[in-house]
């Protein structure tokens, strides 16, 4: 038995669907496309996130507290795929309302997916900072 490989365009669109509904601030819709065990690196949480539960559990956090995103563009996309998955990886800039203010941030992201069914789950999430975007003009 062989191991389907994904087209570049069906990875691009499991890639918008999750983009798009996190852009919305729709959780259902944006937890949708991880699979349960999913595994989330955010370098904004001091640990990793060992699957999509406590992920939804920090998203429930952020949004009772008045969080929620204004906007969020992907560019510089890059698809690689494999028999039984892919990796998408981009460069994302985002608005959000913090509840106390806006603030916003532009990050490298990758997503791993995997096959499943006749469809594609994320099953990893990585979130860097962009290099040089916050960085501090004075030199040490």
């Amino acid at each position: 038995m062989t191991t389907r490989e994904p087209t570049v365009d069906e990875v691009l669109a499991a890639a918008d669907a999750i983009v798009d509904a996190f852009a919305a601030t729709d959780g259902p819709r944006y937890f949708a496309g991880f699979a349960p065990d999913a595994s989330f690196m955010f370098h904004t949480e001091a640990a990793r996130l060992d699957d999509r539960a406590a992920y939804e559990a920090l998203w429930a956090e952020w949004t009772g507290g008045g969080w929620r995103v204004l906007s969020c563009e992907s560019s510089n996309r890059l698809v690689q795929t494999y028999p039984g998955g892919a990796v998408f990886s981009h460069d994302v800039a985002t608005r959000v309302d913090t509840g106390d203010g806006e603030d916003a941030y532009t990050e490298r992201e990758t997503i791993v997916f995997r096959v499943d069914g006749d469809g594609l789950l994320a099953v990893h999430e990585h979130l860097s900072p962009m290099p040089g975007a916050d960085a501090d003009a004075s030199t040490d």
